[in-house]
C-alpha cells in the first residue's frame, strides 16, 4: 500500500534540506544534504551554485523518495535574493550571489540611502546582482535564481513563482519582467530571466526518476513557507527563525512602520509581520563553537556551570549587521571579558546576543510579545534555545518539524498538486515540539547584559 505524498525542499545557506509529508502534516521521510558556503571575507556570500542548487536538490529528492512513498508533487523553497548565470540546460556557471554579497552592494548608499535598510522586494539588490554578473558572463544563457535552477535541474524549465518574483523590484513590474530596467542592468533580453507562474501553478512535471509525473511547483521564499506552517499567527507571536541567518517576525494587527526594521504582510488573514534579519544567526554560532571549541552536548548544560552575573557580551558582526542597524562595516567584539573566564563564557555570551538581537527590534517596535515561536535547524541546539529564552525573556515554543521551510513547501506542493484548494489552512500543520520558559535565576543579570549590548550598538549608530 502506497502513501501519497508531496515533498517540499529548502536551499538553505549550509545544506539542501528535504521533508516527504502526508496529508496530516506527518513527516515520512527527510533528508539534509550539505554544502558548503563562500564566505572569505564579510563582503563575500555565495555558494557553488552548481553543488547547492542544482546536485544538492536532486539528491535530497533522491533520498526522500522512499519505497512506499507515492511523490505527488514538489516545490523548492529558497533564500532571496539570490542569482547566478546559467548555460543552455540551466547548469550554473557563476557563484551563486546571496543576499548581502558585496557584488549586490549600493555603489553610492548616500545617494539611495533607503536602500540599505529597505528589505530584499524593494532594496533593489537583486538588480545589482544582475548587472555583476551580465558584466562578468555576458553571453550566459540565463541569469537566474535558486529557485530557478532548481526548477531546471527537476524539470527542464527555469521558472520561479510570482511571489519570488516580487521580491527582485523593480525588475519586475507585477505582471513580467521590465525591459527597461534589465536593460539599465545590462541585459537587453528578458528572455534570459527566468519564466514566471503565478501562484500554485506548476511549471511542469519532475523528470527525475525519483519522482516519476509528479507537479513541479514554481518555487517559494524560505521565510515564506516557514510562516505558514510555523503557527506564529496571533498578536503577541514572534516567529524566529534560527537560521544561518536569524529572522524575527512580530505578529501586529495592522501595518506600521519603525526606523530600521521591515513590515510585510504575514500569511495569516489580517495580520502584518515586522522584524527581519539578524547576523546574529548560526553563521555567528557556528563560528563562536569553532572559536571557542564548545560543542552543542557541552553547550546544553552551560545555563548550570555559569553563574548568571560572570558572562561577557558579545557584539556579533562577523559580516555587519541587517536589521535593525544596516551596517555592513560593523564588525563583531566581545566586552567585559575577564581572566576567570574562559570558552564557556564566551559561547554562552553568543548564544544570549542572539536572544538580545531578537529583544533590540521588539524593544524598537514597541512591542511586548507573550511568547517567541523558534523553527528551523538551530532550534536543535539547547544551549541556544535555552540562553535565547533567559536573553529575551520569553517562553520559546519549539516547533516539531525544525525544517519549517522545506514543510511549508510540501504544503504548497499540496496545492499545486490540487490536494488542496489553497494554502489558507497550512496552520494545521503547525505543532510544538516543547516549550522552554526562562530560567528565573538569569533574568536579572540578562536584562544588565543587554543594556550593555544596546549601549554598544547605539553608541556606533
Amino acid at each position: 500500500m502506497t502513501t501519497v505524498v508531496t515533498v517540499g525542499i529548502d536551499i538553505g545557506t549550509t545544506s539542501v534540506k528535504a521533508v516527504a509529508v502526508d496529508g496530516d502534516g506527518v513527516v515520512r521521510a527527510s533528508a539534509r544534504i550539505p554544502h558548503s558556503l563562500v564566505a572569505r571575507h564579510a563582503g563575500e556570500l555565495a555558494h557553488d551554485a552548481d553543488v547547492a542548487w542544482r546536485q544538492g536538490v536532486l539528491a535530497a529528492l533522491v533520498e526522500v523518495a522512499e519505497p512506499g512513498l507515492e511523490i505527488a508533487a514538489v516545490n523548492v523553497a529558497a533564500m532571496v535574493p539570490s542569482m547566478c548565470a546559467v548555460d543552455e540546460r540551466g547548469g550554473p556557471i557563476s557563484p551563486g550571489l546571496l543576499y548581502g554579497d558585496g557584488r549586490g552592494a549600493d555603489p553610492d548608499p548616500v545617494e539611495s540611502s533607503g536602500a540599505q535598510s529597505a528589505d530584499p522586494s524593494s532594496s533593489g539588490e537583486l538588480v545589482r546582482f544582475l548587472s555583476h554578473l551580465a558584466r562578468a558572463h555576458p553571453h550566459a544563457a540565463g541569469y537566474w535564481p535558486a529557485q530557478g535552477v532548481a526548477n531546471a535541474a527537476l524539470s527542464g524549465i527555469g521558472a520561479i513563482d510570482s511571489v519570488c518574483a516580487m521580491t527582485t523590484l523593480p525588475l519586475f513590474d507585477y505582471n513580467d519582467w521590465d525591459a527597461a530596467v534589465a536593460a539599465g542592468a545590462g541585459l537587453q533580453d528578458t528572455e534570459r530571466l527566468p519564466r514566471i507562474v503565478s501562484g500554485a501553478d506548476a511549471v511542469g512535471r519532475v523528470t527525475h526518476g525519483a519522482a516519476p509525473n509528479a507537479l513541479l511547483g514554481g518555487g517559494t521564499i524560505d521565510a515564506f513557507a516557514e510562516q505558514l506552517v510555523a503557527g506564529a499567527d496571533h498578536d503577541g507571536d514572534v516567529l524566529v527563525i534560527v537560521g544561518a541567518t536569524l529572522i524575527t517576525w512580530s505578529v501586529i494587527p495592522e501595518w506600521a512602520e519603525v526606523a530600521g526594521l521591515w513590515t510585510v504582510p504575514h500569511t495569516a488573514p489580517g495580520k502584518v509581520l515586522i522584524g527581519g534579519p539578524s547576523n546574529a544567526g548560526g553563521l555567528f554560532m557556528n563560528w563562536a563553537r569553532e572559536l571557542c571549541g564548545v560543542d552543542r552536548e557541552q553547550s546544553a548544560q552551560l545555563a548550570d556551570m555559569l553563574e548568571p552575573g560572570r558572562v561577557p557580551v558579545w557584539q556579533p558582526y562577523l559580516r555587519g549587521e541587517r536589521v535593525p542597524l544596516h551596517d555592513p562595516n560593523r564588525r563583531a567584539s566581545l566586552h567585559h571579558l575577564d581572566i576567570g573566564m574562559g570558552p564557556e563564557h564566551a559561547m554562552r555570551a553568543a548564544y544570549e546576543t542572539s536572544g538580545f538581537a531578537i529583544r533590540h527590534q521588539l524593544d524598537l517596535a514597541g512591542l511586548s510579545p507573550a511568547r517567541i515561536v523558534a523553527s528551523g535547524g538551530g532550534t536543535r541546539d539547547a544551549g541556544w534555545m535555552s540562553a535565547l529564552a533567559d536573553a529575551s525573556g520569553l517562553p520559546v515554543h519549539r516547533v516539531a518539524v525544525a525544517e519549517g521551510g522545506a514543510l511549508g513547501a510540501a504544503y504548497l506542493a499540496r496545492v499545486t498538486a490540487g490536494l488542496e484548494s489553497s494554502a489558507a489552512d497550512a496552520a494545521r500543520w503547525a505543532a510544538t515540539h516543547e516549550v522552554i520558559d526562562p530560567d528565573e535565576r538569569w533574568l536579572s543579570a540578562t536584562d544588565e547584559r543587554y543594556a550593555v549590548y544596546r549601549s554598544l550598538a547605539d553608541a556606533n549608530s
